[in-house]
């Protein structure tokens, strides 16, 4: 009889987090279709990354607009360009602009053009808590990377439950490294310069241009 009740309880467990699961995929694809609407996005936010062990901890406020996988990302001090070829890293502090292409097959970075899609594989989805920020109701999908090689222990993307935008991303390492973005303002369809996305070397005369590819 008490195998009986065992099999059951296993049974209803595994179809309630099937159930679970489904939720939320099909959040996440809401998400997805609500990105995929936009003409452009243009976000500000915060940054936070903290290790307890190796005491660290640090903050920094940035600000990244996005159309299709270009981007133009500021954030510490450095602008970062992405023309849907090559990457421009512009660093005032050092006069110095990097120009390399993007590393496709580096599924770990989530780069800004990634960041609103890029849990649409590679990741196991589980429903998680749902919580009240000032007034929005948050909920939260945990990601776990299905790669035994990836370094990141598990992600948790909070959705918006009005708007289906994402509200923060917490990515946890392995290592223990805790890494927070936390959206502080999401605009959609801006007017953008038709040079948003270009570099314009004429900017930057006395920079040292190291070409890395």
């Amino acid at each position: 009889m008490k195998t009986l009740a065992s099999i059951v309880l296993f049974l209803f467990m595994g179809f309630s987090l099937q159930a679970q699961d489904k939720k939320a995929k099909d959040l996440l694809d809401q998400v997805t279709a609500k990105v995929k609407s936009y003409d452009n996005v243009v976000i500000d936010f915060k940054y936070a990354l903290n290790n307890v062990k190796e005491n660290i901890n640090q903050e920094s406020k940035g600000n990244v607009t996005m159309k299709g996988n270009m981007y133009v990302l500021n954030l510490m001090g450095v602008t970062k360009i992405f023309d849907g070829k090559k990457i421009y890293t512009i660093n005032p502090e050092d006069e110095e602009v990097s120009i390399s292409k993007l590393n496709e097959k580096d599924d770990n970075a989530i780069t800004p053009s990634k960041m609103l899609t890029f849990y649409n594989s590679g990741y196991k989805y589980t429903w998680d808590i749902k919580q009240n920020v000032k007034g929005r109701q948050i909920q939260y999908v945990k990601l776990v990377p299905t790669s035994g090689k990836d370094q990141r222990k598990e992600i948790l993307l909070g959705i918006d439950t009005q708007t289906k935008n994402i509200y923060n991303l917490i990515e946890i390492g392995k290592n223990g490294t805790k890494t927070t973005l936390t959206v502080n303002s999401f605009k959609t369809n801006q007017p953008l310069s038709k040079n948003q996305f270009t570099f314009e070397a004429g900017k930057y005369p006395k920079y040292y241009i190291n070409k890395l590819d």
